[in-house]
This record gives structure tokens, sequence and C-alpha cells, in this order.
């Protein structure tokens, strides 16, 4: 179902010529007077004369901007490709986001090509892997559903890097963590991009089996009549109005040496009307988005079992369909979460918070280190923190270096509290507690309610915990922009897996 894209990574020091492409992208910054052309491997009369012609060529440096001019003989290429950074100070280098963003940039604006280099400025090893994975993420396309792709340019198959540090033992493993990486997140951009005609419970179940062929994981899936039987009454309720019945997904990956054990929580509402409490028509169609955190974790997993980390890690795949229909959930319903918990339904488009107390329940009672949810759960999200920034709530012990692996993974997470007035609001008449509580602060009183699903470890306290809502984030309406394209983005994949690294880091 899922047809990836992938672009092949390699550098090159010294003599461009050795290695003929179709273009060759330096960088330009933004500078407080005027545009600064970057360091780059350009003869001096070739990179003086160019400096010189910036304002007259209309160059800026601002982010995105990509100029093409005709090749110069030194760099064996037929274009030169002069990429905007954004804003410069003189004497600090680039951060590693700016690099990675300018060459996804660059690699997402030259579809069409087949061969690039990329000579931005690379002092380091993290440099040069920046640069590799803006390529990997830049380039990529989704085309299944088109008859013909006649008019549309394939992404770039080839991105080689020109640095000095081309030897340096580290960057060959930079490289490959870069390539999966990129696998990951546009595996999981194709996912999230599929129509709600093809990826529905069933076919993401399938989807799930085949992107993990080759890999060392185990998957199982819960059907709709095992889900009964063992009382997953959250998932049951919410998938039980579609034809299309709903599944649980577990994926594990549990390599021998395993020093860590982390479960990975994701929602994965196929397509989300509603259910009876059904959602305006106006922008209903996006909901084939509701699946971005199932596709995430699905693909985190899959990414740390290619990187072979010594961290036992599960992910939890809380898939339905949410459809109003006769059997559907109604206001007022009654459900019994896996658990024995029980939750009056007041609003069948409060539904993921359903599905995914099942999938916490479940993995708490494997005594993981630490569980982290992450699902597109609330409007209230994009209120508070916008398009391009995901929400994580939880324990400290949690949030604090996912935020950190966040920023080093050039991610925008902002932690929020979880105040305990809120708490209150989800009190029901009849049930253990109600669905939806508080509407001020919405994103939060939804993670209170999960909260409320986490169980204990074998110590006896609670384990730690953290929910990532990116039901802004991980859906681009807007235009593409660096390494992201427009609709399914595949945020916080990256990010996982670099909290994963730093866990594993800290206790080494």
């Amino acid at each position: 179902m899922v047809k990836n894209t992938e672009i092949n990574l390699s550098t090159l020091t010294r003599d461009l010529k050795k290695s003929p492409s179709d273009a060759v992208v330096i960088g330009v910054g933004k500078g407080t007077d005027g545009p600064v052309l970057l360091d780059n491997p350009l003869t001096a009369k070739s990179a003086e004369a160019l400096a010189d012609s910036l304002k007259s060529l209309g160059i800026t440096g601002a982010a995105d901007q990509i100029v093409r001019l005709p090749g110069l003989p030194e760099t064996g290429a037929g274009i030169l490709v002069l990429a905007g950074t954004g804003s410069v100070a003189a004497g600090k280098p680039l951060t590693e986001e700016a690099l990675r963003r300018a060459a996804g940039s660059a690699v997402r604006q030259l579809a069409g090509l087949a061969t690039v280099v990329l000579a931005l400025p690379t002092a380091s090893v993290a440099d040069v892997a920046a640069v590799a994975e803006g390529a990997a993420l830049g380039a990529y396309s989704f085309t299944e559903f088109r008859s013909s792709t006649d008019g549309l340019k394939d992404p770039v198959k080839n991105a080689v890097i020109f640095t000095d540090l081309a030897a340096n033992d580290g960057v060959n493993s930079a490289l490959k963590r870069a390539g999966l990486l990129g696998k990951a997140v546009n595996a999981t951009r194709s996912l999230v991009n599929q129509p709600p005609s093809h990826l529905y419970p069933e076919t993401f179940a399938e989807a799930a089996k085949d992107l993990a062929k080759g890999l060392p994981v185990k998957v199982t899936v819960w059907d709709e009549k095992r889900l009964e039987k063992e009382g997953f009454g959250g998932i049951m309720g919410v998938g039980k109005g579609s034809a299309r019945q709903p599944r649980l997904v577990k994926v594990e990956y549990s390599p021998a040496k395993a020093t860590s054990k982390i479960a990975l929580v994701g929602k994965g509402i196929t397509f989300d009307t509603g259910g009876i409490s059904i959602k305006p028509a106006l922008g209903m169609g996006d909901m084939k988005s509701d699946m971005a955190g199932a596709a995430v974790v699905l693909n985190t997993v899959l990414a740390l079992a290619g990187l072979g980390l010594p961290v036992k890690a599960t992910a939890w795949l809380c898939i339905a369909e949410n459809m109003p229909s006769g059997a559907a959930s109604r206001p007022a319903d009654v459900l019994t979460m896996f658990g024995g918990k029980t939750v009056e339904v007041l609003n069948t488009d409060a539904e993921g918070r359903l599905v995914m107390a099942d999938g916490i329940v479940a993995a708490s009672r494997e005594y993981p280190d630490a569980i982290i949810d992450v699902a597109t759960l609330t409007g209230a999200q994009l209120i508070a923190l916008g398009n391009r920034t995901a929400g994580v709530m939880g324990s400290d012990s949690v949030t604090g270096p996912l935020k950190a692996a966040a920023d080093r993974a050039g991610e925008l997470v902002w932690p929020m509290p979880l105040p305990e007035e809120l708490r209150p609001s989800l009190d029901s008449q009849v049930a253990d507690l109600a669905n939806i509580g508080e509407r001020h602060g919405g994103m939060m009183t939804a993670a209170v309610f999960l909260r409320e699903f986490v169980g204990k470890g074998k110590d006896g306290e609670q384990i730690p915990w953290a929910h990532i809502d990116i039901a802004g984030p991980s859906f681009n309406n807007g235009s593409p922009y660096g390494y992201t394209h427009k609709q399914g983005t595949g945020c916080t994949v990256r990010t996982l897996v670099a909290y994963v690294e730093d866990i594993l880091a800290a206790a080494a």
C-alpha cells in the first residue's frame, strides 16, 4: 500500500568535477546588511564575483528562496543553485536546523533533477547529518492515486554532500541514520496521505505488517472479535458504527540486549466524521489525517529496529473509523474500557481519547519504563499552539527529555501544564468519568482524561507518561516550506527517535 520514496546519500570532498551532477547548491544567508554568500567550494574569483552580484540578482538569503543560475565549469554541474538559509549573524555558524531546512528546501524544489550536490557549510559531523536529514525529508512525493504522472517531477534520487569531513569515521553512520529517519518520516507521511477509501482499520493493520517486513519486529493484530472478547470497550465503542470494524495492532521490537523499555501508543482514527455528534462538512476531508499518531508510533518503532538500538520498544496502534450509523455509540452511552473503568460518552466526537485509553491500559500492563502517547487529539491544540507546534503534557521526567529531544531533532514541541482543577470537570453522574470536560484549555483537559488510564509500575507508582498532541503540526494545509511538504508531515518521528537515543546515552 505505502510506496516509499528514498534518496541515495553520499559525500564528496575537494574536486566537484570528480562527481558530475545536475546541480550544485551553495548557501546564502540573510545578513543585517544584505545577502551573505556562505562558505562554499567555488574558486576565490568565482565566489567574489558572485558575492558582488547577489543584490542585483534579487537574492536576499531568506529561507526557502531558491535561485538557479547557469553552472560554472569548476562545479561539474549544469546549474548553480543559491539556497537561502535565513538570518545569519557575523561569526556564528548556521544551526543544524537551518542546515536541515535549507537542504530540504533545495532538494524539494529541485525535483526533476537526478543528482544534486549540497555544498552547504558543514563544520561537524552533526552538520553533515543535518544536511543529509534535510535531503532525505525533502525528497518526497505522493502520486499513488494518479492515473498519470505526466507533468509531475520525480524527487531527487541522489544527494551528494560536499564536505571536508567525508573521511570522518562518524559520517557513514550519520548518513545511515539520516536515510532511516527519512524513510520512517516519509512512510508516516504516505500513510497520512492515504484516502479513507483505501486506508481503514483492516488495511492499516496490513500496511503495518508490510512496512515491518525484513525488520526484527513482531506484529500482532486484534480483530473486532478479539477486541470484543477481551473488553476493549473504547476501541469497540468508537469503531462499531462503521461497516469497517476496528483493529488494535501491537508492534514489538525486543532486542536481546535491551537496556530500556518504552511503550508508544498512537491514535489511529482512519476517518473521523464525529460520529453521531457529526462534524461540519467544511474541512471534514482533512480527517483522513486523524490516524497520524498511530502512523508516527509505528514508524518510530520500525526506525529504532532499523537502527538496532538496545531498547525494547512497543507500539500500540488504536485503529477505528468513527462513523454515524444505527450501530454507533450515542451521546449518554456508557462504555466499559479495557481494564474496567467506565466512561460516559457525552460527545462522540471526543473519540480519540476513548481508543487511546484502551491502548494506554494495555501498554501499562507490560510495565514499561515510560509510556508516550501521540495523537491528533484536540482542536484546542491549534488554538493554543498553532499549526506547527505540538503540545506535550505529563510526567516531568518524560516531558523534559522529550522537549530536549525535539530541540535536537529540529521539531517544535512545547510543554503544557495539567492543572488539577480540570479533573473535576470530567466527573460523570453515572460513570467513573465523562469523555469531555472543561472546554477552555481543552487540550489539557483531554490529557487529564488520558492520565486516568496510566497504570502503576511494579514499584506501585504511576508509570512515567507523556501525551503529545499533534493535531496541528501533523498535517500541512498551507504551502510547502523547508523539508515539509503539503498534507502529511510525519512530525514527531524524529523527536521520539532522538528521545530514545538520549535516554540510552544517559544510561550508558
